[in-house]
């Protein structure tokens, strides 16, 4: 399990360190919708809201995500890395392959 917690603490950093930086990339995208006066009118401005409207929520997935993240850095800290936080068994190897993130087994998770 050592090897794998070193490859978890890994990822973790880098999933990190590409939502930091998505997240200052997207900022521009978050900002209130200004009326074009050279654009088409309300189908302009109707599809800049739907665009910032989607921006939002992206950055909020994001966010969540640095949350998860951070959860399982402590819970790599504390020596709980790799087992389900409500029934307390083992993840299986590959759900922390393709989730780092994951706090719950698969039978809990349902």
């Amino acid at each position: 399990m050592t090897a794998n917690v070193k490859k978890a603490k890994a990822r973790l950093a880098a999933l990190k360190a590409e939502i930091e930086s998505l997240l200052v990339m997207g900022a521009d995208a978050n900002a209130p919708v200004e009326l074009d006066q050279v654009a088409v009118g309300r189908l302009s401005r109707m599809d800049s809201m739907q665009q910032q409207a989607m921006a939002q929520a992206a950055e909020r997935a994001r966010r969540r995500d640095l949350v998860r993240i951070e959860m399982a850095e402590r819970r790599i800290a504390e020596g709980e890395y790799g087992y389900c936080t409500q029934c307390g068994e083992e993840i299986a190897e590959k759900r922390l392959e393709i989730d780092p993130m994951a706090e719950r087994c698969i039978n809990c998770a349902q």
